[in-house]
């Protein structure tokens, strides 16, 4: 193997690892401005100019804040739980395309760590990964509310994963491949999100679901779980629990910006492939935005809706969207 593709995926892959930080940290202070201007108050205004430097406070914050270990606790699992849950929100990003290439010095650079053919389903295993990390938090804390969480959350995923699973379909049938980057370039004319809106709105709602993100944060209801699974976390373990839900944010934003809304693509447009990551990251932020606003929005399920409307309407809706899309590719055909 050439030392030069060795260090050109050493440097993607350190990208990537400060797309997250970066993103976590930057993804609590556009949540709390954006949540404060719809609310219509102020937000973080004193650390730093407009209180850019929040995130920075925050952080030494946790980093300084003791971290405590139930006396009962199962201690390796109760320190492995967060790493867990957060490595796979990280590792979700190896097979997102950013753009397609560059030049540099004379070597061509592709925007993204890989291509692979089964890019839609390495996104699904690896997403599923990280429940293990939330139930074992809940059950290693020797703490009934902190189980109760973590046994939510697992229902909650495994009933929600069966219509997000579904409605990635559409895309894949659409282009005729699972590679990420196949599916960016079949819409080079028409966002897959016009033939596949139900398929898109589902994505939307589940991938909620799966980063218990209000109004799906039954996991961590503190009006009756003290916040849930990770009731007994503090310090740097807690923000490792908080990482991961916000790099899961900008993830669910960029799947569904490259299954459904083109990734970096514009429509009938060839911009210039040093401005297609910039193309990339204004979609991620107008999602972002979106599952902001629902936050602010919608108020919590009851648990027994929450689950009714997976099983009962998302799930026969997605299937009926894949049966409606075979049936026109088959007439088409």
């Amino acid at each position: 193997m050439e030392p030069a593709l060795i260090i050109e995926w050493i440097i993607k892959s350190v990208i990537i690892l400060l797309i997250g930080v970066i993103g976590t940290f930057y993804g609590t202070l556009f949540e709390r401005k954006v949540l404060a201007r719809i609310q219509v108050r102020i937000g973080p205004n004193r650390a730093g100019p407009a209180g850019i430097f929040q995130p920075v406070a925050d952080g030494i914050k946790l980093i300084f804040k003791e971290e405590l270990i139930p006396a009962q606790a199962d201690k390796l699992m109760f320190i492995l739980a967060p790493i867990i849950t957060v490595l796979p929100a990280l590792i979700i990003w190896a097979v997102i395309p950013w753009g397609s290439q560059i030049v540099i010095a004379g070597r061509e650079i592709k925007l993204y760590l890989a291509d692979v053919n089964i890019g839609v389903l390495y996104l699904t295993a690896v997403a599923s990964i990280a429940v293990y990390g939330i139930v074992i938090a809940g059950w290693s804390s020797n703490n009934k509310y902190a189980l109760l969480g973590g046994l939510r959350s697992s229902a909650q995923m495994v009933s929600y994963e069966l219509a997000l699973g579904l409605s990635l379909i559409g895309p894949i049938m659409l282009t005729g491949s699972m590679s990420l980057v196949d599916i960016v370039e079949a819409q080079s004319k028409v966002w897959y999100v016009i033939p596949q809106f139900v398929a898109f709105i589902i994505f939307i709602i589940t991938g909620l679901a799966e980063i218990n993100r209000s109004p799906f944060d039954m996991p961590e209801a503190e009006q009756e779980l003290t916040a849930g699974y990770h009731a007994e976390y503090s310090g740097m373990k807690y923000a490792l629990f908080m990482m991961a839900e916000y790099i899961k944010m900008i993830v669910i934003s960029a799947i569904a910006a490259t299954l459904f809304l083109g990734g970096y693509r514009l429509p009938f447009i060839d911009i210039p492939a040093f401005l297609e990551p910039l193309v990339f990251f204004i979609k991620i932020l107008i999602l972002l935005y979106s599952i902001v606003w629902v936050r602010a929005t919608f108020p919590r399920f009851r648990y027994d809706r929450l689950m009714a409307f997976g099983w009962k309407i998302l799930l026969p809706l997605s299937l009926a969207n894949v049966f409606v899309t075979a049936i026109i590719l088959v007439l088409k055909g």
